[in-house]
């Protein structure tokens, strides 16, 4: 079984990357989680999760002349698989995001739920792969209107191409903003339900400096245990292995949004 979510939102700052990596450690209790940095252009999860040393990455699975195996760029890392990508604008230049189809079907057949840390905008090729990839995309956002349009045009992308929305996600909320009322309008629009409401936490800063997730560095802050509440909300679907692998590598990618 597996399923694949892709981890998104219509500008950066949401906090994609601790939501992604934080999912996973909770979806991580009752499955086989392999959490991909699919950000290729601005990625970022290597530093959250401790592997600034890692010897292969994704760039270098997505290179031809490299001729590295997609083994070697999975880290057992915080009871999940970790695929994270390099920072280097050389290598970014030269990995063809067409590779990126087999490598997301050659972890599909190792795993049960599989998250994509997703490009901020929608602006490349590269960038809308892991939306158009997905079986369902999980939204984050700020308890604001701009963020709620951002995320909506996030959703409608996905589901031009089939994509279903899994969720929203509201991340770094303070206490004197109207949640409620702000996920009332976004249940209305969005495909899926709202998840959690994630408040602004200083041991989410905290964790980043230290090199952690969140779950790890601080699993009973008030964040931890709000991401654990959206992990237990998500209801992650059963797909045969070998037939997701097949749609993804024959999926049609467009070259621009």
């Amino acid at each position: 079984m597996v399923e694949a979510f892709a981890i998104a939102s219509g500008k950066g700052g949401t906090g994609k990357t601790t939501s992604t990596l934080s999912l996973g450690m909770a979806l991580s209790e009752e499955y086989d989680v392999t959490v991909v940095d699919a950000d290729t252009g601005m990625a970022n999860l290597l530093f959250h999760a401790g592997l600034t040393d890692a010897e292969t990455t994704l760039h270098d699975l997505l290179v031809d002349e490299c001729g590295a195996e997609v083994e070697d760029a999975v880290y057992e890392r915080f009871g999940m698989r970790v695929v994270p990508c390099g920072t280097s604008l050389s290598a970014f230049e030269r990995a063809d995001p067409d590779r990126l189809q087999d490598v997301v079907a050659d972890l599909a057949a190792e795993t049960d739920v599989l998250l994509l840390d997703s490009p901020a905008a929608l602006g490349s090729k590269s960038a809308v792969l892991p939306v158009v990839l997905a079986d369902r995309v999980v939204v984050v956002l700020q308890p604001t209107i701009p963020s709620l349009s951002d995320g909506l045009k996030v959703q409608e992308y996905a589901r031009s191409y089939g994509t279903e929305t899994a969720g929203v996600l509201f991340n770094k909320v303070h206490e004197d903003e109207n949640v409620a009322a702000v996920a009332d309008k976004s249940e209305r629009y969005f495909g899926g339900p709202t998840l959690a409401a994630v408040p602004d936490d200083d041991a989410a800063r905290a964790a980043r400096r230290a090199g952690e997730p969140l779950l790890a560095y601080a699993p009973e802050s008030a964040a931890a245990r709000a991401y654990r509440e959206a992990a237990a909300a998500l209801d992650v679907r059963t797909g045969e292995s070998a037939d997701v692998a097949e749609r993804f590598r024959s999926a049609v990618i467009p070259d621009s949004p």
